[in-house]
């Protein structure tokens, strides 16, 4: 979802205009029936029987589920136990605690030994050029992931211990991650957009002992110098007392520098004909090595440390409540949250969502566009489709490199027939026309999703019309970091869908809607989303802070899991995400939090106050608009509008520059000295219906800030 952090979504746009396009398309069309006949997704009526099933005897339902793969030990005691009240004692949610296993012998061992798939292709490395490209079978993955399994535990990496992994979308990111979960260690995924010092604040979180990235890698035509990068988040590691004993280094960009006679095992894509950067064909750019620096004692190269890593690696046996991965999203405090995934109840939970919601089949070629680096890339383009023996095709590039139509080429080179991608994405596309599409076969394409955010009618309709060729169903999902996988989502072929709607739940999903009282409301209605019973593949904790995974999930409503999002139930029982209800802000289907921002412009010395607030973006969805107060004796210029968003992109991403800054001499407070950042939206949207607006203190502050305004037209 490189594409986003796919959480919570924020709506957008006419409701009006939505629910005609929903209405009318929901009136025309009809699923195809060579879909309605697929093995896997059941009837409407059969999907309903079992998601009652789902919800009223959890047990039986997820128990059938688990047999499907392999445990060391049964479950000796309850098959789960939970608590969502806040009033009654801690929160906790355990699912088949005391059964054993491990994830990575089940997506790789048991499919290669078990199902006889060694020779089956896991993934098609497709790199920034559509020139490099690779693929690796299960049975050479396996042997790659025992291999770096033995480097890690050479270094001292046991269960329980954290990695850092900080990669661009290469097959070593895989490897990494699959080895960690052998041996039980916990790896904690940073995306590769992020700055050093985010990558910083992750390692000293979690205290992860080992990191692990790559020298450099192209993102378009844009050089990333990643170690330099973590070199730098190391340098902060140690400045601040905790020094990281071990960094392993792949050689991605300087692969060709290593010869053909290195082998495969030793580092997955040099099966490919890796072209010297430097001697492009002409017409094209020249790419630029980057200079790499060396910390003699603390850093490694991969290829040298696989050399003579043994092939072979017991896995460790894990408490299905053992946990598996650590991943930070954005927290409304501007402090990142480590969502805490465990063995059991993820390994269930994705390999489930992506069998039923995709209706996988042992032919089809996966493509889930989004990066590693977030949830959706551990759930469907890692976890879910490896538990299920699926080929996948792990995408380094981007959709607009070389050209605006790379996805659909890179679609017709491997035959993918299942497609999931960002609304952003699909906006983005759009704006270039059909041209780019339908100069394509996409014959092969069968099932279309959406993930990160919700997909405006216009955008769902042309990816349904030009993209699928009217024949494909569209699965827009929802879900976020914290539940693992879809929770509200159609099944294709099963559910008439309406554009924009997330639809019915998945099983053993129990949604409902509340008011302000924390009432259930039933038939139409609209308020907060949240979730009455846990599913399997739920987080049990923020990493080293339950008490804020309490605050945060469920102190508001005690004895459900408050999602963060509103919703609205339409008539005929389907779901709407309307936004965010907290402080988040959803930017091209990565959840950024205002706070976070706002910490990093008031660093700046001539910043005394700043408000961050989401603005209406045509591609992102929402883009950022800032509001600054300067100190006395500095002046706002075009130069300090550069510095303060070089400044945002240094402390958290490039993904986090804002399109907008305004100088805001003032801000909108009440009497108590809170920032009524409802009145800021409107003005950053140059709406002057404001509702009511009397407990602002200094009313003339709105007149100045709306006089003051960006230029948001685009």
């Amino acid at each position: 979802m490189g594409l986003p952090e796919e959480r919570g979504r924020s709506g957008r746009g006419s409701r009006a205009r939505e629910e005609a396009g929903a209405r009318s398309w929901a009136r025309s069309w009809s699923p195809p029936p060579e879909i309605i006949r697929c093995a896997h997704v059941p009837s409407q009526q059969r999907y309903a029987e079992l998601h009652r099933l789902s919800v009223e005897n959890p047990q039986e339902f997820w128990g059938d589920i688990a047999k499907e793969f392999y445990w060391k030990t049964p479950c000796p005691g309850p098959f789960h136990q939970y608590n969502f009240d806040v009033t009654k004692g801690r929160i906790f949610i355990e699912w088949m605690k005391g059964a054993t296993t491990n994830i990575c012998y089940n997506v790789l061992d048991r499919i290669v030994h078990e199902k006889k798939l060694g020779d089956k292709v896991a993934f098609y490395w497709e790199g920034n050029e559509p020139e490099d490209t690779t693929q690796i079978t299960y049975r050479e993955l396996l042997v790659q992931v025992c291999q770096f399994s033995n480097v890690l535990r050479k270094q001292g990496i046991w269960k329980g211990d954290r990695v850092a992994i900080y990669m661009p979308m290469i097959p070593e990111l895989v490897v990494a991650m699959l080895a960690c979960a052998r041996l039980g260690a916990l790896h904690s995924i940073v995306f590769a957009g992020f700055s050093s010092e985010s990558l910083c604040e992750r390692i000293l979180d979690s205290s992860c002992s080992l990191l692990i990235t790559a020298d450099a890698f192209y993102r378009g035509e844009k050089l990333v110098n990643l170690k330099e990068l973590a070199d730098e988040a190391l340098d902060k590691c140690r400045e601040k007392g905790f020094p990281v004993r071990c960094c392993i280094v792949v050689k991605h960009l300087g692969r060709a520098e290593l010869g053909s006679s290195d082998s495969p095992s030793q580092s997955p894509p040099l099966k490919r004909t890796c072209p010297d950067m430097q001697d492009k064909p002409k017409g094209k750019p020249k790419r630029i090595w980057p200079q790499i620096s060396w910390n003699n004692g603390v850093d490694f190269w991969w290829h040298e440390l696989m050399q003579d890593a043994g092939d072979e690696c017991e896995p460790e046996w894990c408490d299905a409540e053992d946990p598996l991965f650590i991943l930070y999203t954005s927290g409304s405090t501007g402090k990142p949250k480590g969502v805490v995934h465990t063995v059991g109840g993820y390994m269930l939970y994705v390999a489930t969502t992506f069998k039923y919601v995709f209706d996988f089949h042992a032919e089809d070629v996966f493509w889930c566009t989004a990066d590693i680096g977030w949830i959706t890339g551990h759930s469907y383009v890692t976890y879910g489709p490896l538990a299920n023996g699926a080929t996948s095709v792990l995408f380094e590039g981007i959709p607009t490199h070389p050209d605006v139509s790379r996805l659909w080429s890179v679609v017709d080179k491997y035959k993918v027939t299942k497609f999931y991608t960002a609304p952003t994405a699909i906006r983005l596309l759009m704006k270039s026309g059909d041209g780019p599409v339908t100069k394509h076969s996409r014959a092969s394409l069968k099932v279309l999703g959406t993930v990160g955010e919700p997909i405006n009618p216009e955008a769902w309709l042309w990816y349904h019309r030009v993209v699928g060729d009217n024949r494909c169903p569209i699965v827009d999902t929802f879900w976020q970091t914290e539940t693992g996988g879809h929770m509200l989502t159609p099944l294709p072929g099963a559910t008439r869908t309406k554009p924009g709607s997330a639809t019915f739940p998945f099983f053993g999903v129990a949604p409902a809607i509340l008011n302000e009282a924390g009432e259930e409301l039933e038939g139409e209605a609209e308020g907060y989303l949240v979730f009455k019973q846990p599913w399997p593949g739920i987080m049990r904790t923020v990493y080293g802070n339950h008490e804020r995974f309490e605050a945060t999930y469920f102190k508001k409503f005690p004895g459900y899991y408050v999602t963060g999002d509103g919703c609205r139930r339409d008539k005929d029982g389907y779901y709407w995400i309307t936004g965010r209800i907290d402080d988040m802000l959803n930017v091209s289907g990565h959840l950024l939090s205002t706070a976070e921002v706002e910490s990093a412009l008031v660093e700046h010395q001539a910043i005394a106050e700043a408000a961050v607030v989401g603005h209406p973006h045509p591609v992102k969805g929402e883009c950022l608009y800032c509001f600054v107060t300067l100190r006395d004796g500095h002046i706002f210029s075009p130069t300090l509008t550069e510095e303060l968003k070089k400044q945002i992109r240094e402390k958290i991403g490039p993904i986090a520059t804002p399109d907008f800054i305004q100088n805001a001499p003032g801000l909108p407070k009440t009497r108590s000295g809170k920032i009524m950042r409802r009145v800021l939206r409107k003005i950053a949207q140059n709406d002057h219906d404001l509702g009511d607006t009397s407990t602002v203190a200094d009313p003339s502050v709105i007149t100045q800030l709306f006089s003051h305004r960006c230029q948001t037209i685009q």
